[in-house]
């Protein structure tokens, strides 16, 4: 069964197309990539598919769930870590966190909040306002908070930004356990070995367009790695990742 599909998506701003009939289908318990360059249309894709912004053609399923029909039903089943950390300002850490239990409806929400203050080392700054934390905190604080309800499937935008090596191996370890359990995980990065250590299958987007898919056991066992591979498709016009 499939936990996600796009069919034919297209997405234009004015004159720009920032997708171009984007196909593809993500099966349940898998662990998906997305890649490009900047501008590719990453971050637009991810945003029509988590009902953010509608798509000028085509088709989504996120879970079933039609995401521009039931923008909140779909949020309501995902977890969702942007490409731009941004915690409310007003709130502290611990309050951020119990804010977003209470609309998720979290049960236990006191100690699903406390355990993921300490997975990510955020115990001091329980009081600290979201604005005066380092942006390797505000990313902590956002992983958190997608990871606080437990969701079937999660997207990705760019996590392992702002974390320090520690912490993107932590998270690393922690992403393979839920692909080991068979959670659902949608992933945009630039940090392509660490994407090729986690990843069962992937696109590489290119100015709106797909222009491969593959597996990512296919291209090891071509001899080859994700970085190879990438900058063949897309670095005759771009140069580097």
């Amino acid at each position: 069964m499939s936990a996600l599909m796009v069919q034919s998506v297209s997405k234009s701003y004015g004159d720009l197309r920032a997708l171009d009939d984007v196909s593809f289908v993500v099966k349940e318990g898998s662990f998906f990539g997305c890649f490009g360059p900047n501008g590719a249309g990453k971050s637009t894709l991810l945003k029509v598919m988590t009902g953010q912004t509608s798509p000028s053609t085509g088709q989504v399923r996120v879970l079933g769930i039609d995401p521009t029909k039931d923008p909140l039903g779909v949020k309501r089943a995902i977890g969702i870590v942007p490409e731009v950390e941004s915690p409310p300002s007003y709130l502290t850490s611990a309050e951020f966190l119990h804010f977003v239990g209470d609309v998720r409806k979290v049960d236990d929400v006191d100690r699903r909040v406390d355990h993921w203050l300490k997975f990510f080392d955020l115990q001091d700054a329980t009081g600290t306002l979201c604005r005066d934390l380092s942006k390797g905190m505000r990313q902590k604080l956002m992983l958190s908070a997608a990871f606080l309800h437990d969701p079937k499937l999660l997207f990705l935008d760019e996590p392992f930004i702002n974390l320090d090596p520690i912490y993107q191996r932590k998270l690393r370890d922690y992403l393979l356990g839920l692909k080991e359990e068979g959670r659902t995980v949608f992933l945009n990065s630039h940090i392509l070995d660490m994407a090729q250590r986690l990843c069962d299958q992937f696109i590489i987007l290119d100015r709106g367009k797909v222009v491969m898919r593959d597996e990512a056991k296919a291209v090891l066992a071509r001899g080859e790695d994700l970085e190879t591979v990438f900058l063949r498709m897309v670095g005759d016009h771009v140069g580097t990742v």
